[in-house]
């Protein structure tokens, strides 16, 4: 396996989190699931983080943003959950780069931040591991789910989990949580995809899989509609929910909270494979959370 594909895999691949059954699975045990001697997978797991960190420093940079991390509502000592997919699994995510950005700027508040997002996870999946969640006794859970869910299999075909579906276990999950915990709630949206990109890459073409920002513009109106805080991937990723939904339908839909934050630069906001971000689509992304957090605190 090369070396390239090696990273790629241990940056949104985290067998531990799977594979609990099998109880702790220590550094070792993992490098060898990847074929890997545990120096040289703990070297690549530390430059992923270092990657992060160091976004999350340049971020800092800007005397606004840190600004914001001061005022984002996590109060000292609480616990801060993401659910999610491999946007939120990713070691450069969104997730990873708060983190880092709230221990750089507050590390005397103890804020901790705990990342249960799961590579290729849909909201099925997710609302049954609702009870893990709870077991975080979490104070904010931050979810972004439902861009497997839309997943379609071939051009035309079926979506992994029907809308409706989704929409049910999107309810479910937070109704379920927020029930046993005292935690607040914020939504992300599932972010858009380069169309081009995905139908050009090859193991999607193989395995027969494509997305549409259509479908996950649906997934997106469905989380605006909802009383909880709503980051709109969309405004900094792609074409923002209205945007595609009034494109596809006619129809309109009331803006979500977020404020557009970044422009694409000279680093495209997707990988080659058009729908994992790139570290700069996770910087948007993490801006933009942010911005939404401290403007509805």
């Amino acid at each position: 396996m090369n070396t390239a594909l090696l990273e790629r895999l241990i940056r949104f691949q985290h067998p531990e989190k799977v594979l609990r059954y099998l109880g702790d699975l220590d550094d070792a045990r993992l490098a060898a699931l990847f074929g890997l001697e545990t120096d040289s997978y703990l070297r690549a797991r530390r430059a992923h983080e270092e990657q992060a960190r160091q976004a999350a420093a340049d971020l800092l940079d800007d005397p606004g943003f840190a600004k914001k991390i001061d005022d984002l509502p996590f109060a000292p000592g609480q616990r801060v959950v993401a659910v999610g997919e491999s946007t939120t699994d990713d070691l450069l995510s969104w997730f990873e780069i708060l983190r880092h950005a709230i221990g750089l700027r507050r590390p005397a508040d103890g804020i901790v931040l705990v990342n249960l997002g799961v590579s290729g996870q849909t909201s099925t999946q997710a609302l049954a591991g609702f009870a893990a969640v709870v077991l975080q006794r979490p104070d904010w859970v931050l979810c972004m789910l439902g861009a497997n869910d839309v997943r379609r299999l071939g051009a035309e075909g079926p979506t992994l989990v029907g809308l409706s579906e989704t929409e049910r276990n999107l309810r479910a999950l937070r109704d379920l949580v927020t029930r046993r915990t005292a935690a607040r709630w914020v939504w992300l949206t599932p972010s858009p995809v380069d169309e081009a990109r995905v139908a050009a890459y090859q193991p999607f073409q193989w395995g027969e899989t494509s997305w549409s920002n259509h479908d996950l513009a649906l997934v997106g109106r469905f989380l605006a509609a909802q009383p909880e805080p709503v980051v709109d991937s969309g405004a900094v990723i792609g074409p923002a929910v209205s945007t595609v939904i009034g494109t596809v339908t006619g129809s309109a839909v009331s803006p979500v909270v977020g404020p557009v934050v970044a422009e694409q630069g000279a680093e495209p906001f997707h990988l080659d494979d058009g729908v994992h971000l790139s570290l700069a689509g996770q910087r948007a992304l993490a801006v933009a959370l942010v911005d939404t957090l401290t403007d509805s605190a």
